[in-house]
């Protein structure tokens, strides 16, 4: 017998956090954006406008997953539309459902979602790794409730498979490019001042668990001396209205292990930074930066490299360098990874149609 408990209320939720990190410790691929620590934190900071629909799916007397849902309003043209999506708000890359049965969870999820009273315009999940994690089990999952969703491209991120040394990582690069990265890494620390520190604290249950908050302040410092300083969108580390959040979450990544800073210093001085989340071994990228007026040439190419030379040292198995197809990302990279949306719009919502509608012609005009 299949049940689900809606969660509506992020106090309320605090009991089902032990059950949580238990499905967590299960659930394959996981990231940070997937701990209850992370969905806390945001909630904190940007959950007041939105509705909590938090899905605990129970089947033959225990819980077998989470999927994790809000719903948002969102404002175009016609009015408002309440979307019905993931919590994840473009921090990270990937998400999905949490524990070991991802299809069986989402089926459940999906059949409850339909049954139950319509509070949002649309379903839009977003960040499904259609093709390699997900397998498709999303859209069945949708498919099997009666919903009728489209898939539509979102993004890549630019991937980086480790083997089990650095030197294997260059012998698949090209020789001009092998001989740039060699030659960048030999500029950033072949100063007599200059030196790499990485930063990556073992969980607080194994006795760690440091922020290292003045190297965190060291990557506030570059961000502020970059482009990154003059940027109102809220993705830099140095956003004023964001920071506090970053804050929060540097202290939950690093208690629970999952935390990972580079930083390239020269005479003291913080020129270049890499900060990340990792977790079993897959690092994603989520800010990087260099000083342009004290960074040695090719700092930040040299900081990922370096980057990726460590992890082939300590075992790490990938490290994702984010969305986007900038050149050193293209140059570094040994794949990609599509991400995918799936969009459901009932028919009864004519204000989502209407906008379904416009983004189908927009689309058309694109391609014509």
């Amino acid at each position: 017998m299949a049940s689900v408990t809606e969660i509506n209320d992020i106090h309320s939720l605090g009991a089902y956090r032990m059950t949580w990190n238990a499905l967590f410790a299960e659930t394959p691929d996981a990231t940070f954006f997937q701990t209850f620590d992370w969905l806390s934190i945001y909630w904190q900071h940007f959950g007041e406008e939105m509705k909590l629909r938090v899905l605990v799916v129970e089947a033959g007397g225990r819980t077998i997953g989470i999927v994790p849902l809000c719903v948002k309003t969102q404002w175009h043209k016609l009015g408002p539309l309440r979307t019905l999506c993931y919590p994840l708000d473009g921090w990270g890359n990937v998400f999905g459902p949490i524990g070991a049965n991802p299809a069986a969870t989402m089926a459940i999820a999906m059949k409850h979602i339909a049954k139950s009273r319509r509070d949002w315009d649309r379903i839009e999940l977003d960040w499904i790794a259609h093709e390699s994690a997900d397998r498709g089990r999303s859209q069945r999952a949708m498919e099997l409730a009666g919903m009728q969703p489209t898939m539509e491209p979102s993004a890549a991120t630019s991937v980086i498979d480790l083997p089990g040394s650095f030197e294997e990582y260059l012998a698949s690069r090209s020789s001009k490019f092998r001989h740039e990265v060699r030659r960048h890494i030999r500029r950033a620390i072949d100063a007599p001042t200059a030196r790499y520190l990485r930063c990556r604290p073992r969980p607080a249950s194994q006795g760690d668990g440091g922020p290292n908050w003045d190297m965190f302040e060291r990557c506030l410092e570059i961000a502020r001396a970059s482009w990154q300083s003059n940027s109102s969108d809220g993705n830099t580390l140095c956003h004023g209205e964001y920071e506090g959040f970053y804050r929060d979450t540097h202290a939950a990544a690093a208690r629970l292990g999952m935390l990972d800073m580079n930083v390239l210093f020269v005479e003291d001085r913080a020129v270049a930074f890499n900060y990340n989340y990792v977790c079993r071994g897959r690092v994603m990228g989520l800010r990087m930066g260099y000083d342009p007026q004290h960074a040695p040439k090719g700092a930040g190419l040299a900081l990922v490299a370096m980057l990726v030379r460590d992890g082939c040292d300590q075992g790490d198995v990938q490290v994702d360098l984010g969305i986007g197809g900038q050149d050193f990302k293209r140059r570094l990279r040994t794949g990609e990874c599509p991400t995918h949306r799936l969009v459901h719009t009932p028919r009864g919502s004519w204000r989502s149609q209407a906008v379904r509608l416009g983004h189908w012609i927009r689309q058309g005009r694109k391609t014509a």
